[in-house]
């Protein structure tokens, strides 16, 4: 059974849904209807949730499971289709590998060692990036080199250090889809000896359009074999699969955790195709519209304007 974990606006407020066969329930109705003990933890959020995923994950599934029985019964209602969703959750970490696609790493010039002889590189964008589908990415001032990047991101349930390969899958908690937006004209660096400044290049405000939702890892049957694609205005930019990895999911988990303890809510954005606009030499201006979609988990649209 398919289903996933959103947010939503209310009013003022922020508030989980559960999305079941393409319509969203409000999560805390849903428990208080269901007589759910998951209660408390869904008043905080998507983000609580995860935070408490290895307890909660069955109870969600149960949820999920009872939704049409409930729905039938006239227990509960699907929220209105024009609601307005949020990011599913602000993360407080995000690690993102950088040209695990051999593809991508030839378009941009990459000289990558042979798989045997390297291992994942990564870099942090930061929190303030996240937005949600549908909000506005902004062109950062002096950013004449706008691009995209669809990405499948990880978010896990489970956290651990020196995580075996064999295992990792297991501390996954969801997936969703992750818009890594760069400015490559700002990633180099001529003023210092460091050639490039990731920092500046891919954490402005608004460049990491994440949703529309959380699926959960029992929902995805093979996560090495989605397709992802991204769309400028309609125009296919992307188009390839996670079985085309340098690394796969399991072995990014797995080298994290030798750097740094990992933590549930923790997101790894686990690298893009080629098809970049910066491969193209085309880039982002005011106006464009761009949808990433990652098969399993849907699509996520974000329009472009100027600071």
């Amino acid at each position: 059974m398919w289903y996933a974990l959103a947010s939503y606006v209310e009013g003022s407020a922020i508030r989980p849904a559960l999305v079941v066969d393409a319509a969203l329930y409000d999560l805390d109705a849903l428990c208080e209807r269901a007589s759910s003990p998951a209660r408390a933890v869904v008043a905080g959020g998507v983000g609580a949730i995860v935070s408490a995923w290895v307890s909660v994950a069955p109870e969600v599934a149960r949820l999920a499971s009872a939704v049409v029985r409930l729905v039938d019964a006239g227990v509960i209602h699907a929220l209105p289709a024009d609601i307005e969703l949020r990011e599913p959750f602000r993360p407080a970490r995000i690690f993102a590998d950088a040209s695990n696609f051999r593809e991508h790493a030839k378009e941009m010039g990459t000289a990558l060692a042979a798989r045997a002889e390297s291992a994942p590189y990564f870099f942090l964008k930061a929190d303030s990036s996240v937005i949600g589908p549908g909000a506005v990415v902004r062109i950062p001032r002096g950013c004449q080199k706008p691009d995209w990047e669809v990405e499948l991101a990880v978010i896990l349930g489970l956290g651990g250090r020196d995580i075996a390969v064999e295992s990792a899958t297991r501390h996954i908690a969801a997936y969703t889809i992750l818009n890594d937006v760069t400015a490559r004209d700002l990633t180099r660096r001529a003023d210092y000896p460091f050639t490039f400044d990731w920092f500046r290049g891919k954490s402005h405000d608004t460049f990491a359009p994440l949703g529309p939702w959380l699926v959960p890892h029992a929902c995805i049957s093979n996560v090495q074999t989605l397709r992802l694609r991204l769309r400028v205005n309609d125009v296919v930019m992307q188009d390839d699969t996670t079985a085309s990895m340098i690394f796969t999911i399991a072995e990014q988990i797995s080298y994290l955790s030798t750097i740094v303890t990992l933590r549930p809510g923790d997101v790894i954005a686990t690298g893009t195709p080629d098809g970049v606009g910066m491969g193209r030499g085309v880039f982002l201006k005011p106006g464009d519209v761009m949808r990433a979609t990652v098969e399993g988990i849907g699509d996520l649209e974000n329009p472009v304007t100027g600071d």
